[in-house]
């Protein structure tokens, strides 16, 4: 029996394991697995009124663009409980979920996300660690050319579609949109 650590990275060889179709992480003592999956952000489009909640990034990527309060969900963290934690950690944002508003892709990253239609229960916010600063804006002051990533756009314009809606169907990727920062917008 192998006294080697069995998630040491120099265990594990990339193959294709028995009774699968694509290369995996395989440890070559035990034949565990280590599955590569997705990363799972979540996020939201948070309102006040007709005002839409944008954070300015204090970190990279995109530092100094302004997004949507979103981040990477943790490990056992529910979605919506996620969401609203990155309102709080971005913007200082208390806010209640209306339902899903998109589920966009963007494969080149190996990501998936999760944006919440959400309306804040106050209008106070404030910068948190990750952001230079945190504002309220009508539509027609958004610095559209200054949004950190195209899921944002995406976002911003799924929203406008469906802000007088009660229900409606999730929305995903626009045709042809990839998410490259340059190009499939």
């Amino acid at each position: 029996m192998s006294t080697s650590n069995p998630f040491d990275p120099a265990n594990f060889t990339r193959r294709i394991p028995e009774g699968d179709d694509r290369e995996r992480l395989v440890c070559d003592d035990c034949g565990f697995i280590q599955y590569e999956n997705p990363k799972i952000v979540v996020g939201s489009v948070a309102y006040w009124g007709d005002r839409i909640l944008l954070c300015r990034r204090a970190i990279e990527p995109r530092i100094g663009y302004w997004t949507l309060p979103a981040g990477y969900l943790e490990l056992g963290e529910d979605v919506q409980v996620g969401a609203r934690r990155e309102a709080w950690e971005e913007a200082r944002a208390q806010m209640e979920i209306e339902q899903l508003l998109a589920v966009y892709t963007i494969q080149r990253i190996s990501q998936v996300q999760l944006i919440y239609r959400a309306r804040l229960t106050s209008p106070e916010v404030s910068a948190g660690p990750e952001s230079r600063e945190v504002a309220l804006f009508h539509p027609d002051e958004i610095p559209r050319d200054e949004i950190a990533f195209p899921t944002v756009h995406w976002a911003l314009a799924h929203f406008q579609e469906t802000r007088d809606h009660t229900a409606f169907a999730p929305r995903q990727n626009p045709e042809g949109g990839t998410g490259n920062l340059t190009g499939g917008l």
